[in-house]
């Protein structure tokens, strides 16, 4: 066992599954990456959920462009996730950036690409990895939720450093982005 601390945890959440998204759906989900940023998983529902109906049930770059920013910000998004929204879908338009192009990419490649447009930092790219791209070896060192899980399950003092993360997630490899999935499950328990 590599990791028995780990695996205590998985066995009260198991099983757990990653799910990835189609190719078309790209935009849709780096838009809810963007929604989702620094708030709740219920509060975010509830914004992206407003946001979809905006778009009549399939949100696209097309769609962003011809909405207003207040329309967009009447979801409940801050001025600041619009511009972002906006931004991302300009750069998909005009095709500064090409969404399924990334599925060839290494992990940091992706995140470098992603990174390059405003509003999305390391946390967002990592979450596409793991969610629309199905990548199983990722873990996003600025996740709260990991963070505190981790601190929690390890004993950690609060704010462990990258080092100490590393140093326990790094036998987790290949397969980190399925200890995420566990660590979010349980933090709720802790």
């Amino acid at each position: 066992m590599v990791d028995p601390i780990l695996a205590a945890a998985a066995k009260k959440v198991w099983p757990v599954e990653l799910r990835w998204r189609a190719a078309a759906d790209f935009f849709a989900a780096l838009c809810n990456e963007i929604v989702s940023q620094q708030l709740s998983d219920k509060v975010a529902d509830v914004l992206y959920g407003r946001l979809n109906q905006i778009c009549a049930g399939r949100i696209t770059a097309k769609k962003i462009i011809r909405l207003t920013d207040q329309q967009l910000r009447d979801t409940g998004m801050s001025w600041s996730k619009v511009k972002f929204i906006k931004n991302l879908a300009n750069a998909v338009t005009t095709k500064a950036i090409n969404l399924n192009q990334l599925t060839t990419l290494e992990d940091k490649l992706v995140v470098a690409e992603l990174t390059k447009l405003p509003g999305i930092g390391p946390w967002t790219a990592e979450m596409f990895l793991m969610f629309s791209l199905g990548r199983k070896d990722v873990f996003s060192h600025g996740d709260l939720g990991l963070r505190h899980a981790i601190q929690k399950l390890y004993g950690l003092p609060p704010k462990p450093t990258r080092q100490q993360l590393e140093t326990i997630t790094a036998p987790w490899s290949p397969y980190r982005t399925y200890a995420c999935l566990v660590l979010w499950k349980v933090r709720d328990d802790l």
